[in-house]
């Protein structure tokens, strides 16, 4: 089949098992016990995608797919092996190739630092990272909705971290539009972020923030890049990685157009240890993955799950996974026993192969194939020898890392990180501004205050002089001698009057008779005695 991925075959070339590019967007499975040859049938089927164009992404547990940067060489232990395996099932072509990669890490050790900002990664798996329960997801969602609202950019768990604060510091006002809001549940959020830091998320958080133009690329020969993610360390936080992976999905869902079914497929997905996705998932984040998968096969990007065993993976998703590789299973516990029995009823029958009894009789390199066939139909059950890879088989040294690193074609675009102004800056200054208004308000009101206290003592004092004076009058108008010099004065101007209206009563009435002069003399000395007396009372 000219057009598909050479998966194996069985003895002599029979029954060869290709994936075909129309129909490898149909997700896919590769389930089996450790030791068994999950790893190598990982590393050939990505080989053959990147061979068609198909750039691909993969999670590196074990750090063994960094081998796919360099060629595969003779004078390793496993050539023998591998040659024999070539010869065994008639893959003539076979020969060592590299394969173009790009590495990536979260915490920017071993690859190109990966990034999101907390908007991007929405609430939902948020809450998920964090462990939180519904009453606490609420409040998480409402914060999201307010700093939506208000124009506040969420990039790092800094910003989140201030706007829960800020949230706190108006839960009455948003509890009354948007339902309770508790200072209790926004400081549960807040712990759970203290320990999400404590995992290293702070490293995930921030910008720039990953293209998705830069994981869906080729290079000059055509060839699809393979974007390998470090997660030896990541997956010592393992509720980290799955909602990392989940993000990434959703995220291709949400910039990929639509494309239907396309002759090959634009991204192929591979998803390690996927029971972590699923383990102690609530049914909000079940039903999230479920839609992601069944619906990104109509953006041109096929998943395929890696696990140990096959009912880690819910029915509702195993339901959409159409390309199976079943390597062997070890049927020593009940649990076991059931999974090769639910893994037996997965695949199509063939009367040829006793699909229970061999899943536990697979040697190492060995696996049950069933591939999706032009029709779309699952083909039947087939017992297949794996293809050896043509790349190196193990881990690459880290010198070599870090010279693929620097010559890849991101270069240092991710090295950097951005830190624009975003919630917590912009929450900062706003309560710096509060504060100096308050601060202004304060001093001015205390100025007022000052002002009329000052106002206040002043006219105390006005009235005390005033009440002062008057009591000074009064003491002065009382004391004896104030009195001996009324009496003086009033003598003194009896004295006057009299001696004055004698003179003018002479001068009218002259020196005529006695009596006349007289009589005259004493009205107007009466007169004017009146007159001059009033006048010298008044003063």
């Amino acid at each position: 089949m000219s057009d598909g991925i050479f998966i194996g075959a069985g003895e002599g070339g029979a029954n060869p098992q290709h994936l075909d590019l129309k129909r490898a967007n149909r997700h896919g499975l590769i389930a089996g016990a450790t030791g068994t040859g999950k790893t190598v049938t990982i590393q050939g089927i990505i080989e053959g995608f990147s061979a068609v164009g198909v750039p691909c992404f993969v999670a590196d547990v074990k750090g063994d797919l960094s081998g796919l940067a360099i060629a595969g060489s003779p004078q390793a232990k496993t050539h023998d092996a591998f040659a024999a395996r070539a010869r065994a099932i008639g893959d003539d072509a076979w020969a060592y190739a590299a394969t173009p990669v790009q590495f990536w890490d979260l915490y920017g050790e071993q690859g190109h630092p990966i990034r999101t900002t907390i908007s991007e990664m929405g609430p939902l798996l948020l809450a998920r990272l964090m462990d939180l329960n519904d009453v606490q997801e609420g409040v998480l969602t409402i914060a999201f909705h307010v700093a939506d609202k208000e124009g506040l950019l969420l990039l790092d768990l800094d910003d989140l971290q201030s706007m829960l604060s800020y949230c706190a510091s108006r839960a009455d006002e948003l509890t009354t539009t948007y339902g309770n809001v508790s200072k209790q549940s926004i400081g549960a959020i807040q712990r759970s972020l203290l320990q999400l830091r404590s995992q290293g998320a702070e490293n995930f958080f921030g910008e720039p923030a990953l293209a998705m133009a830069d994981f869906i690329a080729t290079d000059d020969s055509g060839r699809g890049i393979v974007n390998i993610l470090a997660a030896d360390k990541l997956m010592q936080s393992p509720k980290l990685y799955a909602t990392f992976l989940l993000w990434l999905m959703s995220e291709l869902f949400e910039h990929l157009p639509e494309v239907g079914d396309p002759d090959k497929p634009v991204l192929a997905f591979f998803f390690d240890e996927a029971h972590l996705l699923f383990d102690n998932a609530p049914k909000a984040l079940l039903e999230k993955i479920e839609q992601v998968v069944r619906l990104i096969r109509s953006k041109g990007v096929g998943v395929y799950f890696i696990t140990q065993n096959p009912i880690d993976v819910p029915d509702t998703v195993a339901g959409q996974l159409g390309n199976r590789v079943q390597h062997a299973l070890r049927a020593f516990t009940p649990r076991d026993q059931a999974a090769v029995k639910a893994a037996a009823t997965t695949f199509r029958a063939n009367p040829g192969v006793d699909v229970e009894s061999a899943i536990t009789e697979l040697k190492v390199g060995e696996a049950l194939v069933s591939l999706l066939l032009p029709d779309g139909a699952p083909e039947p059950v087939q017992r297949t020898l794996i293809k050896p890879p043509a790349s190196r088989v193990g881990p690459i040294t880290p010198a070599e890392r870090k010279v693929l690193i620097e010559i890849d074609a991101i270069g240092a675009k991710y090295d950097t990180l951005v830190d624009r102004e975003s919630c917590e800056e912009i929450l900062a200054a706003k309560a710096q501004e509060a504060s100096a208004a308050a601060a202004e308000a304060a001093a001015k009101d205390s100025a007022d205050k000052a002002a009329a206290a000052q106002a206040k003592d002043d006219a105390r004092a006005a009235k005390e002089a005033e009440r002062a004076r008057i009591a000074a009058d009064r003491a002065a108008a009382n004391s004896p001698w104030a009195k001996i010099a009324t009496t003086a004065a009033r003598t003194a101007t009896s004295t006057i009057t009299r001696q004055v209206a004698n003179e003018v009563a002479k001068q009218v009435f002259g020196t005529g008779s006695r009596r006349g002069a007289s009589a005259g003399g004493d009205l107007v000395g009466g007169i004017l005695r009146g007159v001059l007396g009033g006048i010298f009372k008044g003063r």
